[in-house]
């Protein structure tokens, strides 16, 4: 939701709380924006590593009963 926040309102910090922390120029919205991003593809990765693991594990229960 922050990405598309960011995206769509660039100045949504200022707007929302009131606060210009970065005077005017956006750069910490950026910063947040990227920094969910990472995370939201970092998430993914783990949760493709942990569906994986867990698929890996039920056929291994299923070929020795």
């Amino acid at each position: 939701m922050l990405f598309f926040a960011t995206l769509l309102w660039p100045e949504w910090i200022e707007i929302v709380f009131g606060v210009d922390p970065d005077f005017g120029e956006g750069s910490l919205e950026w910063l947040i924006m990227e920094v969910t991003a990472i995370s939201a593809v970092v998430a993914i990765f783990l949760a493709r590593a942990d569906w994986q693991r867990i698929r890996s594990q039920t056929r291994r229960r299923q070929r020795y009963g």
